[in-house]
């Protein structure tokens, strides 16, 4: 007597079940590091400390980009988040979206969102994209997008820029909104210091600051200034650890109690011009300064 198959009865569109075992074996390469992505994802492209910064420690945002003529030379906005991860967006007023903060399908995530953003340009008004197929090679962000055009960053207290203003909203889905808008840290933009961003969580309020050096320089760099006691933004405040993503190395700084993002503008040069010093400084570090490294590396976290 023939075993009962479990599952469903219906036959799988050959199509559908060859797109799932490709990503599939895709993800599992991953998992297995059999594949590898390039180090800094973002490199070459305009605004690479915001985009990286965007991807993970600012939690709604929305950007300017724009595809290149053989793309259709077409205005897109890159966010932060869109609601139920969604990848991307093409709303019925005709406005593509492609959200940053999504599942990886591959280590490039260039390649990630570059999909998810051609994918969508195919698609109809009023179409979300849950997930798109990896394949083979593909694009990246940088064959894409028009690098000419500024990254311009526009930080939200709501998901609101999900909303098509052309559709009616309904009591449900703003309910949805302002229920994702109370998980959101306030976030500001620190003026003129690309990549900054000033927060508030728990009572205290952070720097969060992406910076554009290699990594292992960087590190070097704030050790030599720990060392000294000169890795402060002014008295009161403490450097306390750093995330690591993309290639790129974003230091934390714990600020003044009550500190505002506006009163940051006038410290954050004078930091620079330190650290411009300590990148300049040849040879290896000293017994101090390489306990400062290990401290600081000891507080590191290393985001996808």
């Amino acid at each position: 007597m023939a075993k009962r198959s479990k599952g469903r009865s219906k036959d799988v569109n050959p199509k559908v079940a060859a797109r799932r075992a490709a990503r599939k074996a895709a993800q599992k390469a991953f998992q297995e590091g059999q594949v590898s992505g390039p180090l800094r994802a973002f490199e070459g492209l305009p605004g690479e400390v915001d985009w990286v910064a965007l991807r993970e420690v600012v939690p709604a945002a929305t950007a300017t980009a724009r595809t290149t003529e053989e793309h259709g030379a077409r205005d897109i906005t890159v966010v932060t988040l869109l609601p139920g991860l969604l990848a991307a967006m093409h709303r019925s007023d005709g406005q593509i979206l492609v959200a940053l903060q999504t599942p990886s399908n591959t280590p490039d995530p260039s390649r990630d969102v570059a999909t998810a953003l051609l994918a969508a340009l195919e698609t109809e008004p009023g179409t979300t994209l849950a997930h798109v197929d990896l394949t083979g090679e593909g694009p990246r962000l940088q064959d894409v997008l028009d690098t000419s055009v500024d990254f311009e960053v526009t930080v939200h207290d709501t998901f609101d820029y999900a909303l098509d203003p052309e559709d009616e909203v309904t009591e449900e889905v703003r309910h949805a909104l302002e229920e994702l808008a109370d998980s959101i840290v306030p976030t500001v933009k620190v003026d003129d210091a690309e990549g900054a961003y000033w927060c508030r969580m728990s009572g205290r309020e952070y720097l969060r600051w992406s910076r554009p050096e290699p990594e292992e320089e960087l590190l070097d760099a704030l050790a030599r200034l720990h060392a000294r006691g000169e890795s402060a933004l002014e008295e009161g405040t403490r450097l306390i650890g750093t995330f690591r993503s993309c290639g790129l190395v974003i230091p934390v700084w714990e600020l003044v109690r009550g500190s505002e993002a506006d009163e940051l503008t006038g410290l954050l040069p004078a930091f620079e011009e330190r650290l411009a010093g300590a990148l300049a400084q040849d040879g290896e570090l000293d017994a101090q300064e390489r306990r400062a490294r290990a401290s600081l590396v000891s507080r590191q976290v290393t985001l996808r």
